[in-house]
């Protein structure tokens, strides 16, 4: 019997945080279920130190913002909502704080894709810096993930937020995931090769 997407988020967030593909600080992932959406709940990192359970998954309308009012929902829900309301095809949504890719975000520089398996994302790009869990934010990351609907529907695209994360926008969790790592790992080797004379 296939999980539940709550069932399924609780898996992927312990994966995504035991393989340092976030932090404690922060990060949420979500996924969509027709005209609604689950998601992670507030300080699911800081608090719960990524050990959730099913009954902790938030459920939202997508159509609405009535989700933002609980107070357990994470600050990013915005973020997430105005990705599935402007991409059809996202069936999921992660942030995270990435070992790896966090040095690019400090650095606000892109990521090229300099692996065989990455070739696909193309460049990992920053969007216009904003306020953490502001609208603004929101529809940077929106303007950012234009044009990569092609990858979408592949896997996946991912957008840099300066001095924060990143942000993956999948087909299906799985996906975004398997992009996430990928990614880190791509930043990884480009941050290890300047070290090879």
């Amino acid at each position: 019997m296939l999980p539940s997407l709550p069932e399924l988020i609780v898996y992927c967030a312990r994966m995504m945080f035991e393989r340092k593909l976030t932090d404690i600080s922060g990060g949420n992932m979500s996924a969509r279920e027709g005209d609604e959406f689950y998601i992670t709940p507030r300080y699911a990192g800081a608090k719960q130190h990524w050990m959730l359970e099913p009954h902790d998954i938030l459920k939202g309308k997508i159509g609405t913002d009535a989700i933002l009012e609980d107070p357990h929902c994470s600050r990013e829900a915005r973020a997430h909502l105005a990705v599935y309301r402007n991409f059809p095809d996202v069936q999921a949504v992660i942030h995270a704080h990435p070992y790896h890719v966090l040095a690019f975000c400090t650095a606000e520089k892109p990521i090229e894709m300099v692996l065989e398996s990455t070739q696909k994302f193309e460049r990992v790009e920053l969007v216009e810096a904003a306020p953490s869990h502001s609208q603004t934010l929101a529809d940077n990351i929106v303007a950012g993930l234009r044009g990569y609907e092609d990858s979408i529907r592949t896997q996946a695209a991912a957008v840099l937020i300066p001095r924060h994360g990143i942000l993956v926008a999948g087909k299906d969790l799985l996906a975004a995931l398997d992009a996430l790592e990928r990614i880190d790992w791509n930043a990884r080797c480009i941050l290890l090769g300047r070290l090879i004379d």
